[in-house]
């Protein structure tokens, strides 16, 4: 038999054991992963409104860039968070310093860092990423380009973060506090209806850190990362051990190889805790959404929650922990 014969007759072959009974039940498990689910938009952290937002602009049509960009929005532009967008809380200069970062399903990205005076961040990294060659912008060049794309320049250190700020001035005392200074950082995917999946996060960063400062939430495989064929993650806590470990992404590749997102999410942050003998003073919390509608959360203390946004319905959920009280 010639090669090509052989190769077709074998193909035939094989196509047919897929129908034989004794593989009825492998298939109908494939068939049933493939299933397209509904709009999905989960959030780090309680932020009901932000995820609200989103997931009803999942539910109208929109797509998953546009929806993840305005829900986060509305944590920026929420004076009552402190650590992000207008209100965040100073770095110990008395600067308000902004970073965010947002991806696409084609894998396309936008970045901005250490950016001041304007209230969307996530909305200049999206043109970073659409009208510009570059994935980040930092400082005045992030600033000028804002301006130049239109944005508004604004006064975002509100009296209250003032006045803490002031407060915390005379003692100087560095010392963040687990699910409390780091909590409103908000980290968001979101699943749209023809079955893509888009991210974004944003943040002020840790209260009174040193001018200059930057943590994960900006940089694209720290604090946030996805692939389309798969899925996504987002991670919020202390920015600096995420940064090291490079915790999205890892969640990304190990449910490519096939873990389940609370397996991939529990991995990531059992690495931190083995990297870092002090895990027990910081948080580091991941969330994931794999494309088959499938979610995982895992944090190293208790306390941590996400909130999810699917039919209709708007429930928060607390997170399994390594360490609980």
């Amino acid at each position: 038999m010639k090669r090509r014969n052989f190769i077709k007759a074998a193909g035939i072959a094989g196509a047919g054991v897929g129908l034989l009974p004794g593989n009825l039940n492998l298939n109908a498990a494939t068939f049933r992963k493939e299933q397209k689910p509904t709009p999905i938009c989960i959030a780090t952290w309680n932020f009901h409104e932000a995820s609200k937002t989103a997931g009803e602009l999942l539910y109208k049509g929109t797509s998953a860039l546009d929806a993840v960009e305005q829900g986060v929005r509305i944590e920026e532009a929420n004076l009552k968070n402190t650590t992000v967008g207008n209100g965040g809380a100073p770095d110990r200069d008395g600067n308000v310093t902004l970073d965010a970062c947002i991806m696409a399903p084609s894998g396309d990205c936008g970045s901005v860092v250490y950016l001041k005076e304007i209230e969307h961040p996530v909305s200049v990294a999206r043109k970073v990423m659409e009208e510009t060659p570059h994935v980040m912008l930092a400082g005045e060049g992030a600033l000028q380009f804002a301006i130049q794309q239109g944005f508004q320049r604004k006064n975002l250190l509100t009296e209250e973060s003032e006045k803490a700020w002031k407060e915390w001035l005379i003692d100087k005392e560095y010392k963040p506090v687990i699910n409390i200074e780091n909590h409103d950082t908000i980290g968001m995917l979101c699943l749209d209806d023809r079955g893509d999946i888009a991210g974004a996060c944003t943040t002020s960063g840790l209260a009174y850190k040193m001018n200059g400062r930057v943590g994960d939430s900006p940089i694209i495989g720290a604090g946030l990362y996805l692939d389309n064929e798969i899925g996504g993650a987002v991670a919020t806590g202390m920015g600096e051990v995420i940064l090291k470990s490079v915790g999205s992404f890892l969640i990304v590749e190990l449910m490519r190889q096939g873990k389940s997102p609370q397996e991939a999410c529990e991995i990531a942050v059992q690495r931190i805790i083995k990297q870092n003998p002090n895990y027990k003073d910081f948080q580091a919390a991941f969330i994931a959404l794999h494309k088959n509608g499938e979610i995982g959360s895992y944090c190293i203390h208790e306390g941590f929650s996400y909130v999810k946004y699917q039919d209709s319905k708007n429930i928060n959920t607390t997170s399994k922990s390594y360490i609980s009280q």
